[in-house]
């Protein structure tokens, strides 16, 4: 078995995209590919095919490689729920809320899951690329890490270091790894890559030596802006500008809009709204107002619904959401969402921070008790009112029931009534993810927001980009020297794409 370990100067540098991109490209070539990640940070989850859940960029890697998600693939997932916690994912279930002080003093613990789970894709792959965490360079984290070079050491991998040039500084950012990492650490990296460059490549010859030079390390290539990374999930709320906008001039396009809450999760679901012709989609930075003149709201999931509802509330969006209603707007609110627009919320139990319950927003009939299971499923079904075919999945701790569930946003294979909306249908909410990355569902939310729908399921985006993605790598990467450095055996040049290959019919939490 083959391994290689991408780490990064820092985070957001594109090691997810590099390790998706990676994995398709040897997936292409007839290789058993599996992705993985030690440790993540993320609210942007998926539930997996063994029914637990793992960061997000974890679950577009697997549809990389054409192979169903597991666990095993993130076993160690951090959902930060504060400023100084999270709820802590260990090999797809809940283990609790950890304080960042806690888990820096227990996370040694975990050295020996992440070393197990890495063993078991092991087995079953050709080559296992894994994914670092932020920067290995941090070496006030060092001591007990797990997601940079001290799992590196733990499963014995060469590491390939990635430099973001489209941040500047570059040079600095690889050669100041170069000095501050031990020797043993240093050791490891077997050379590095140059991310997201703009122009011509010419212009950075010198650079590039530079880097050689200072650091012995070899230079593995320069990687141009991937542009069909923008059809690709963002992992970290990070990413999202607050000022993101698809919007487009024309009669006929419909305004749909989402508050950016403070712990927004599983914000990829208006991935393929943003990506509607017809549709100008935007997120709402706090301290501004929801736009008057927008057709539709929807308030996302969170991580923490209590402290977003009253973050809500600080913003102001919750008088912006009662006028839109009295010009006759919609509203939908997913999972987190869902529960804010209910008359209460109660979490008896501290599972998402203080133990304590608020007044919702009293828009939709309903209560929520936090508590019990955390609910991880795969569901399919169908848009009550209009017939919108889905497949998406549900991940939350908590009931929600009510009134208001007499009249469901949606009814699930098997016959059974999901979420709830109100009298005139205007206000719905419900727990399903991945709603929208159905062309059917999708088309027939816009139908009756007075719009067509351009028809397109988001796997067959996330699926062309992927293979774009991986094209650029292969035509810009050192691929024998990246193949010697995994351990790989020498190819005669790229294998064609197997001809069992099926095109995943689904893109949602869970990968078929």
């Amino acid at each position: 078995m083959a391994g290689l370990m991408i780490q990064g100067c820092g985070s957001d540098v594109g090691k997810s995209t590099l390790v998706a991109g990676l994995c398709r490209l040897f997936a292409n070539r007839g290789l058993t590919v599996r992705p993985f990640k030690p440790q993540n940070m993320s609210n942007n989850a998926a539930v997996t095919a063994d029914g637990g859940e793992i960061g997000r960029a974890q679950a577009l890697q697997a549809i990389a490689c054409r192979t169903p998600s597991s666990v095993h693939m993130n076993p160690v997932l951090l959902k930060p729920q504060s400023e100084a916690g999270a709820q802590v994912i260990v090999q797809g279930r809940m283990e609790g809320s950890w304080s960042a002080r806690d888990f820096q003093a227990r996370k040694s613990a975990l050295l020996d899951v992440a070393v197990q789970s890495w063993r078991r894709l092991e087995a079953e792959a050709d080559l296992v690329l894994v994914e670092g965490a932020g920067s290995p360079a941090e070496t006030n984290l060092r001591q007990g890490d797990i997601a940079n070079m001290g799992f590196a050491h733990a499963a014995d991998l060469p590491v390939v270091l990635v430099g973001d040039i489209n941040r500047g500084h570059v040079i600095a950012a690889l050669v100041g790894a170069y000095a501050v990492l031990a020797s043993p650490d240093r050791d490891r990296i077997q050379g590095f890559i140059i991310n997201k460059f703009r122009g011509d490549p010419r212009l950075f010859d010198e650079g590039r030596a530079d880097i050689v030079g200072r650091t012995g390390w070899p230079d593995l290539g320069l990687v141009p802006w991937l542009a069909p990374a923008a059809a690709l999930p963002a992992e970290d709320g990070a990413t999202i500008s607050a000022t993101r906008s698809t919007a487009r001039v024309g009669s006929g396009c419909v305004k749909i809009v989402a508050p950016l809450l403070s712990r927004i999760a599983n914000f990829d679901d208006f991935d393929a709204l943003a990506q509607e012709p017809a549709v100008d989609f935007s997120f709402v930075a706090p301290g501004s107002a929801l736009p008057g003149d927008a057709d539709l709201v929807i308030l996302p999931g969170t991580k923490a619904t209590l402290a977003d509802l009253a973050f809500l509330r600080a913003q102001g969006w919750d008088i912006d959401l009662r006028a839109h209603i009295r010009r006759g707007g919609r509203v939908m609110g997913v999972c987190g969402g869902y529960q804010m627009l209910g008359r209460r919320i109660a979490d008896p139990q501290g599972i998402e921070g203080p133990i304590g319950e608020a007044a919702g927003l009293g828009l939709l009939d309903v209560d929520t008790v936090l508590g019990g299971t955390k609910m991880l499923r795969p569901v399919r079904g169908r848009l009550s009112r209009s017939g919108g075919v889905f497949c998406g999945y549900e991940m939350h701790v908590g009931e929600t029931a009510g009134p208001a569930c007499a009249t469901p946003w949606a009814i699930l294979e098997g016959g059974t009534p999901h979420g709830a909306a109100s009298p005139d249908g205007l206000i719905v909410g419900g727990y399903v993810h991945g709603l929208f990355a159905e062309a059917s569902a999708r088309g027939a939310l816009l139908a009756e927001l007075g719009a067509t729908s351009d028809g397109v399921d988001q796997s067959a985006r996330v699926d062309e980009a992927l293979d774009q993605i991986a094209e650029s790598l292969e035509q810009n990467l050192d691929l024998a020297a990246l193949e010697r450095i995994a351990g790989l055996p020498p190819t005669s040049g790229a294998r064609k794409r197997p001809s069992s290959y099926i095109r995943p019919h689904s893109y949602s939490g869970i990968i078929p």
